[in-house]
Parts: structure tokens; C-alpha cells; sequence
């Protein structure tokens, strides 16, 4: 059985990989037969009498192709277009089909059966004729797409309204909208062996590090799988550092955010299918900039920067510091916070690391199942459970009232973030952190901070260092790093980055002496 299962296999598998037949019942039968008489494979068989009773048959999938362009600029001016053609010869009837008949905008010409079902199964239209092993391919994609919305996790108060969708060519327009230069170059990919998913990578000529561009295309040009559903199938492959806790390569829904990368010389990797478009290489700081911060004033954008960076600490060494202190260190508390903390604690039958893992597992336990409940209860069922619990909790003597506010205090500070993924990240360190706290108090506390910067030190992106401009220092990249200069003073690009072009423009008092000589 198994040797026989193997040879159907590889019969099945063997006329996509063949030249087209010059006998149309043949193709139409081989083509039948690969995709199992699918009910969604449409033929239409056609006989032009104005071109001697010629055979033709027009394949399609529904559903992904426009049937109101097949029928009114395919069909129908097949059937009625009444010329004869001189001396029918198969190149003849194939350049008058395609120069007279055939008012699609793209129309090439395939040779195999390997083309002809990547053609059609991304929704173009095949045309086959009784008589010659070449086919015409015409593009006739029309599968309902998404609209463009507002994005729904990168919302901004100032800024564009507008987001990706799931329709690979809709991304490359809305980035193409943005930046109108013919240096802005893609190069296609198709990867999975069987999803034949479609992939783009996006950059500008001259900007980016051509280096760096390779290698994203060597990477992706390795990639050996089966299917590719979304952006995370191909980040696995691709990144640096595959048992890093903290996100390696950067993702968004936001084309505007996209376009300011590709501007810094960065590389952007679209997959069909997704609404979120990969940018590499990446840096740590990259994760706490919102593409607002540009949008409104340079001051305001600073001061809330820095909140994003305090944020950031609070939520990763908050709970251990409480474990700590109150476990080991109450003489760093004045007496009367001491003695106010103490008579909290009096009933609580647990040690503060307890306590403290309790109150944040149950805290993750209620934002996972307000995620992933429907929108219309979401919301309530969270903030509801969040309050019964933590008050019922405090009443019945489980916790203290003083780790309530620690952990929902944690909890907001680890909402400042733009990046979804480093949250993630911060929420999964927190745990070892109060581990560490209560088996050696702020000395655990600081080894594990020290671990996470060594650890933060060695990571490498497509060989940009991931603290880049702090590790190694780059002073003039800390103009766009921890707080945010003038625009008028952001005029070179991250050095490590775009090596090549990397003034964005000429300096301004450069540019004043250049217009008084012009005058």
C-alpha cells in the first residue's frame, strides 16, 4: 500500500511539472485531473467561427477572479469580433488574439503546466487553443479585499487614519502613495511550497544597505516550508537570535510608519495575506517610539519619551523591588510607610512573593480572556473582574491592598509601550525578577537586571547591534534615541544602519548661503 500511495503521488504531481499539449482535450484533461475537478476551476469552452471554427477554452478560479472582466474583456470580444485573420498560423492567431481581441491591461505567455496553475490560482485567467503548446495568462484578479481603515492597535491622536489590509498589492500602494520615487524597488518572493504565498521586500536604492538587502533576500530565499500564513511563520526564519525573549524584528499596520523606515535605510518584508509588514534591521529603541512622536511638538514628544522609558522599568522591576524590600530591606521604608504596610500584611497568609505571583497571574489570567472574548462583553467582563476580584481578595485577606496598587500599576505602565511584542516580553521578565527578589532581595534584583543588559548587548539585527546608538555609543544618533531634537536638526540618518547617503538633507545654514549667491 504505502509503495502505491507513493507512485499515485507522484503521477499526480508529475503533469504540473510538464510542457502544455498542442491538443486542447488533453490540457484541459490534465488540468481537471491536478486539481481533482474542483467545482471552482471554471472552463469555458468556446469555438471562434470567424477564425475557421478555432477551439479555445478560457480556465479560471471563482471566487478570485473578476468575472465582469473575463465577460466584457475577454469573452465578449472574443465572440464578436468578426476579422479574419491571413495565413493562420499559430504565431499569427496568438499575436491577433492578444493585440485585437484581448483588452486586459497584462497578458503574457506560459509554456508549462507549473505557470499556468500559479497563474490561475492567484486569480488570473488562462486562455488554451486547439492546436499550440502556448497558453495566454491575462490578469484578472479580483478577490474581495479588506478595506483600508484606521488601524486598530497603533492608534494616534495626529496622524494618518489609514492602515494595511490583507491584499499584498493594496500594502504596496498605500507605501507607494507615501514615498513617489522610482528608487523605491521591490523584489517578489513566492514561499510555502503549497500556499505559494507571495512575499515583498521593499526598499530604497541608494538609501538602504545593499548589504543588509541581500541578506534579507538570502534569508528568505531559504526558507523551506509548506505554508506561510502570516508574518510570524517567516520571523522565526529570519531572525538573528531564535531564543531571544525580546522581539527581533519589527512589525506594524501603519504605512506612514513604514515609509519613515524605509527612509532610515531600513529593509520592509510585505506577506500577502497579512495586514502587518515586517521592517529589519531593528534596534531597541525602535520599540518605544510611536510614529505621533513626529507629528506634534518636539518637547511634548521628548517629555512623553522619557515616560515611555520610566514606564518601561517600572513595569519590569516594580513587583520584585516591593518583594524585596519587604522581605529583606524593610529599613529602607520610612517607619510610618513600614508600619502601614505591616498591619496590611497582618492577616495575609502568604509571603509577599506569593502574594505577588498570585496577583499577577491572576492579572494575566483576566487580559487574555478580555482579549479573546467577543468586543461587546471584552471590555466589561475585564474591568468588572479586575474590581470584584481585587477587592474580594483584599476583604478576604488573600492579599494586601498595597500589592493591588503595585500590580495595577504595573499593569498600566506595561500599556505605554507602541510595541505589542516587547509588553509581552516585559510581562515574562517580571516573573523570574520576583523570583530572584525573594531568594536574594535587591542583590537578585540587580544580577537579573544585569543579565537582561548583557544580554540586551550581544543582540545582533541583520549585524546592526540591537542598543544601538547607546551600545556603542553614537552621539549623533541620540538626536532621535531617548528624546526627540527639532526636525530641522534630524538630518542624518542612523550611521549604523544606512551607511551610504546618510544626510537626509543639507544643513540649513548651508542651504541660506547657497540662496543669497543664487539671488
Amino acid at each position: 500500500m504505502p509503495v502505491s500511495e507513493n507512485n499515485n503521488t507522484s503521477q499526480q504531481q508529475n503533469p504540473s511539472t510538464k510542457l502544455l499539449h498542442t491538443s486542447l482535450s488533453e490540457n484541459i484533461f490534465t488540468i481537471k485531473e491536478a486539481l481533482g475537478n474542483s467545482n471552482d476551476v471554471i472552463i469555458r469552452e468556446m469555438t471562434l467561427d470567424q477564425l475557421d471554427k478555432l477551439s479555445i477554452a478560457l480556465i479560471y478560479i471563482d471566487g478570485i477572479s473578476d468575472k465582469n472582466i473575463i465577460t466584457d474583456f475577454i469573452i465578449e470580444n472574443l465572440m464578436l469580433d468578426s476579422e479574419i485573420v491571413p495565413e493562420h498560423s499559430e504565431e499569427k492567431i496568438q499575436d491577433y488574439l492578444k493585440k485585437h481581441c484581448i483588452t486586459v491591461g497584462d497578458v503574457k505567455d506560459i509554456l508549462d503546466f507549473t505557470a499556468l496553475f500559479s497563474y490561475i490560482l492567484n486569480g488570473d485567467t488562462v486562455i488554451l487553443l486547439e492546436g499550440q503548446s502556448v497558453a495566454i495568462v491575462t490578469s484578472t484578479k479580483g478577490a474581495k479585499d479588506r478595506a483600508v481603515t484606521e488601524p486598530q492597535t497603533e492608534s494616534v491622536i495626529r496622524g494618518p487614519r489609514e492602515s494595511f489590509t490583507e491584499t499584498l498589492r493594496t500594502n504596496t500602494a498605500l507605501i507607494r502613495r507615501k514615498i513617489k520615487s522610482p528608487n523605491l524597488w521591490i523584489k517578489s518572493r513566492v514561499i510555502g511550497e503549497i500556499t505559494q504565498t507571495d512575499v515583498a521586500v521593499m526598499y530604497i536604492n541608494g538609501i538602504a544597505n545593499d548589504k543588509i538587502v541581500q541578506e534579507v533576500l538570502d534569508r528568505l530565499d531559504k526558507i523551506d516550508i509548506d505554508g506561510v500564513l502570516e508574518t510570524g511563520y517567516l520571523e522565526d526564519f529570519i531572525q538573528d537570535s531564535k531564543f531571544s525573549l525580546f522581539p527581533m524584528i519589527y512589525n506594524t499596520e501603519r504605512p506612514d510608519v513604514v515609509a519613515a523606515e524605509l527612509l532610515e535605510g531600513k529593509v520592509a518584508i510585505l506577506v500577502d495575506g497579512t495586514p502587518l509588514v515586517l521592517t529589519v534591521p531593528v534596534v531597541f529603541t525602535s520599540f518605544l517610539q510611536a510614529a505621533e512622536d513626529y507629528y506634534q511638538n518636539w518637547i511634548i514628544s521628548s517629555l512623553i519619551r522619557l515616560l515611555r522609558f520610566f514606564g518601561i522599568c517600572l513595569a519590569l522591576v516594580m513587583p520584585s523591588l516591593y518583594v524585596a524590600i519587604t522581605t529583606f530591606h524593610q529599613e529602607m521604608l520610612p517607619t510610618a510607610m513600614l508600619i502601614s504596610i505591616a498591619s496590611q500584611r497582618e492577616g495575609v497568609p502568604f509571603p509577599a512573593v506569593v502574594e505577588a505571583l498570585i496577583m499577577e497571574i491572576a492579572f494575566e489570567i483576566l487580559r487574555e480572556a478580555g482579549l479573546r472574548m467577543p468586543r461587546t462583553i471584552g471590555p466589561a467582563v475585564s474591568i468588572v473582574g479586575t474590581l470584584v476580584i481585587g477587592q474580594a481578595a483584599v476583604e478576604a485577606g488573600v492579599v494586601s491592598a498595597v500589592m493591588v496598587i503595585i500590580v495595577a500599576l504595573t499593569a498600566i505602565c506595561s500599556f505605554l509601550f507602541p510595541s505589542y511584542g516587547l509588553s509581552n516580553t516585559i510581562r515574562v521578565l517580571r516573573f523570574p525578577l520576583m523570583i530572584l527578589a525573594a531568594m536574594f532581595g535587591l542583590f537578585g534584583v540587580m544580577f537579573g537586571i544585569m543579565i537582561i543588559i548583557l544580554h540586551l548587548c550581544s543582540l545582533r539585527s541583520f549585524g546592526v547591534p540591537y542598543m544601538s546608538p547607546f551600545g556603542p555609543l553614537i552621539l549623533k544618533d541620540q538626536k532621535d534615541a531617548m528624546i526627540l531634537f527639532p526636525r530641522r536638526d534630524l538630518f542624518t540618518r542612523p550611521r549604523l544602519i544606512s551607511q551610504k547617503n546618510n544626510v537626509r538633507e543639507q544643513n540649513y545654514s548651508n542651504r541660506n548661503v547657497k540662496n543669497k549667491n543664487e539671488q
